[in-house]
């Protein structure tokens, strides 16, 4: 059992090699990335200028600024857009290139496949996403706390099982509809509408609030915000993973659970390699 588990995570670092060296072959699209990234910076620096920094939430017994209170809408928003295209569409890549069915033929595991087409990601992106986030510190003079760097961090990785299992099912729905992943990233943008990365909940019509009690997304955004912002204590993030916990578990066995039937459908009907 432990060999094939050591065989198996030797695949994985063989599918984050790969990734890492196609990755880093298109240079120019890393560097347009992060300028594109700082646009979206700037812009919303500009927009905080027309927002009443009453109306904004406080942490810590004093008001957020709106760039404070956008920069770590705008990084969480980033990851979950990100993850959710590469995971969903890393099986469709496979397709487009070919070595799909020569995976599948090979004696690697469906988890192995799955993880590893994606495990680059889920390493990059949120470093990624950090990286900018302390960029966005430094530039705008932002007041982040420092101890709450590390319990944030916890509430993130916490939170991305549940973007991989959205994930999982928009492969699913590319496997079966060939493009039909829209639904998912449809899904997580109305998540995302509903959790205040933008705009404070309390701005936003009153039937939101509901889905806000239980939307994934916001309780990640509240709990970072409350940690970063607040200088929440270790209880703070302890209780936003209570709530995360669960709800990433049930995406995640429901998105496994997608991708397989799709995949058990399409060898069945031998239209593995279509697309």
């Amino acid at each position: 059992m432990t060999a094939v588990a050591l065989a198996e995570g030797a695949k994985i670092g063989a599918f984050l090699r790969r990734d890492l060296l196609i990755a880093w072959s298109y240079k120019v699209a890393f560097f347009t990335d992060l300028v594109n990234m700082a646009a979206q910076a700037f812009v919303f620096s500009l927009i905080g200028r027309l927002v009443d920094p009453q109306r904004l939430p406080q942490y810590g017994g004093t008001h957020a600024t709106y760039m404070e209170f956008v920069a770590i809408g705008i990084v969480l928003s980033l990851v979950i857009a990100t993850l959710l295209e590469r995971v969903g569409n890393a099986i469709r890549q496979e397709q487009v290139i070919g070595t799909l069915e020569s995976l599948l033929t090979t004696p690697t595991r469906t988890a192995t496949i799955q993880i590893g087409s994606a495990a680059f990601e889920f390493l990059w992106v949120p470093l990624r996403a950090s990286l900018f986030l302390l960029a966005i510190a430094l530039g705008f003079g932002l007041d982040f706390h420092a101890s709450g760097i590390l319990p944030a961090t916890i509430v993130l990785l916490a939170f991305v099982p549940f973007v991989w299992g959205l994930g999982l099912v928009s492969a699913g729905a590319i496997l079966t509809f060939r493009r039909g992943g829209g639904g998912a990233a449809a899904g997580a943008a109305l998540l995302g509408l509903a959790s205040g990365a933008f705009f404070p909940v309390e701005l936003l019509p009153g039937w939101i609030g509901w889905i806000t009690a239980v939307n994934p997304v916001a309780i990640a955004l509240e709990g970072i915000r409350e940690l970063l912002l607040g200088g929440g204590a270790w209880s703070e993030m302890a209780s936003a993973v209570a709530l995360l916990a669960p709800l990433s578990a049930l995406m995640l066995a429901g998105g496994v659970a997608a991708f397989r039937l799709a995949l058990r459908r399409e060898r069945r009907l031998g239209t593995l390699g279509l697309y």
